[in-house]
C-alpha cells in the first residue's frame, strides 16, 4: 500500500512508465516538477461562446460541438483574445489507478498574466478535479482576462499534482510543525490552513504592487523578459497602507508573510473566506516542496497576490488577510526541491510580474 500524500517527481515517472499518464508527443523531463507535471498545450483551440462543463456521461469533444465558433491552429501560433474562451485539447491523457486522484492548477506565470486557465475531463463536473479512475483525455479551457496571447503548441500554462488519499495537515498538525519550523517570518495565523496578508507598508519606499492596463498589446508567451512593464502595468503606490480597487480591475500584490514549504510538504492557496469583500484573489496556486526552504536556497518566499476587483470599488488595508495556505504531507520526499537546479523563477521573490516582463 503506497503511504498517502502528494506523489512526487519520482513517483510521478514511475506512472509515466506505467502509462498512467501518457502524452503524444512523449512528455519531456522538464515538464515534471517537485511535487507536479506541466500539462502542454495541444495543437488546435477552439473559440467557444461560453465556459462549460462536460456533465456526468458526456464527453468534452461532443460539447464542443454544441459550442465551437471556430477553430484556430496553434502548430505555428495564434493569438487568444482578451474576454474570449477557448478550449484546447492538451497533449496528455490520464488512466489513473484506483487511489490516486489528481488536481489541477494554472501555473504561476499563467496567473500573473491574468489567463484564467482551468482544466475540464469528460464527465467533469467541477473544473480542475480529476477523480481516481478516470481513463481519458484532458483539455484546458483558456480564458485571457486582461492581455491577448499569442499561443504556441506545446506550451505550459497549466499543471496536475496527484495524490494518494488525503494527508491536509490540521490546525493541530500545522501548528506543531510550525512550532518546530517557522513556517512564516512572524507570528503565524492559523485557522483552516496558514493565514496570508497583503503587504501595503514595504520596508523601502511606496511601490506596493501593479494594476493590469486596459488596452495594451499581444503577449508572445515564449517571450521571456522582454515586453516593458510599463507597457503594461500602472504603477500601484501608497504610503498610506491602503488602496482602493476599482471594479473590473486586476492587480498584482504580495503578501506580508515570507513563507516555506519544508521538503516533506507541499502546499495549495485556498480562500480564506467565501467572501472577505468585493473582491477575488486568484488563490488556485500550488507551492512546492523547497519553496522559501533554505534547503532549496530560499530564505522564506513571499506570496504573489493576483488580485481582482468585484461590482464596488473596495478598500483593501494593509495586515488584511486574503488568502491561507493549505499545507499537505508528500507521500515521500522528492528528489528535487523547489529551486534548486530547475530554473526555479520565483525562488526568493516579493512583488514580481511573471517572467515575460522586464523593468
Amino acid at each position: 500500500m503506497s503511504p498517502t500524500g502528494v506523489l512526487p517527481a519520482q513517483a510521478l515517472r514511475q506512472l509515466i512508465a506505467q502509462g498512467a499518464i501518457g502524452a503524444d508527443p512523449a512528455i519531456l523531463p522538464a515538464q515534471i516538477q517537485p511535487a507536479s507535471l506541466d500539462l502542454r498545450l495541444g495543437r488546435v483551440a477552439y473559440r467557444v461562446r461560453a465556459s462549460f462543463l462536460a456533465g456526468q456521461g458526456r464527453s468534452v469533444a461532443e460539447r464542443i460541438a454544441e459550442f465551437e465558433m471556430h477553430r484556430m491552429d496553434l502548430t505555428e501560433g495564434a493569438v487568444l483574445e482578451k474576454g474570449c474562451v477557448y478550449v484546447i485539447p492538451l497533449m496528455e491523457h490520464l488512466a489513473l489507478p484506483p487511489g490516486i486522484t489528481a488536481v489541477a492548477n494554472a501555473k504561476s506565470s499563467t496567473g500573473r498574466l491574468d489567463l484564467l486557465t482551468r482544466t475540464i475531463t469528460d464527465g467533469g463536473v467541477e473544473f480542475d478535479r480529476i477523480p481516481e479512475g478516470y481513463t481519458g483525455p484532458l483539455y484546458a479551457e483558456v480564458c485571457p482576462r486582461s492581455f491577448s496571447v499569442l499561443a504556441r503548441a506545446g506550451q505550459r500554462l497549466n499543471q496536475i499534482r496527484l495524490r494518494a488519499g488525503q494527508a491536509v495537515l490540521s490546525d493541530a498538525d500545522l501548528a506543531t510543525l510550525n512550532a518546530a519550523e517557522p513556517l512564516v517570518n512572524g507570528t503565524a495565523v492559523i485557522s483552516e490552513g496558514l493565514g496570508f496578508s497583503v503587504d501595503l507598508r514595504p520596508a523601502e519606499g511606496d511601490l506596493v504592487g501593479y494594476r493590469a492596463k486596459p488596452h495594451t498589446g499581444v503577449i508572445d508567451l515564449d517571450r521571456i523578459g522582454h515586453y516593458p512593464a510599463a507597457e503594461f502595468w500602472e504603477e500601484v503606490r501608497t504610503r498610506e497602507g491602503r488602496i482602493i480597487l476599482d471594479p473590473g480591475a486586476f492587480y498584482i500584490l504580495v503578501s506580508r508573510e515570507a513563507v516555506t514549504i519544508p521538503p516533506d510538504y507541499a502546499a495549495e492557496m485556498a480562500p480564506y473566506l467565501a467572501m472577505v469583500g468585493e473582491f477575488r484573489v486568484h488563490y488556485a496556486g500550488f507551492f512546492d516542496p523547497g519553496f522559501g526552504h533554505s534547503d532549496a536556497g530560499g530564505a522564506g518566499s513571499r506570496g504573489v497576490l493576483e488580485v481582482r476587483c468585484h461590482e464596488a470599488p473596495f478598500v483593501l488595508e494593509h495586515g488584511q488577510i486574503v488568502g491561507r495556505l493549505v499545507y499537505e504531507r508528500m507521500s515521500e520526499r522528492p528528489e528535487t526541491l523547489y529551486g534548486t537546479g530547475i530554473a526555479s523563477n520565483y525562488q526568493g521573490q516579493g512583488l514580481k510580474l511573471s517572467k515575460h516582463f522586464r523593468a
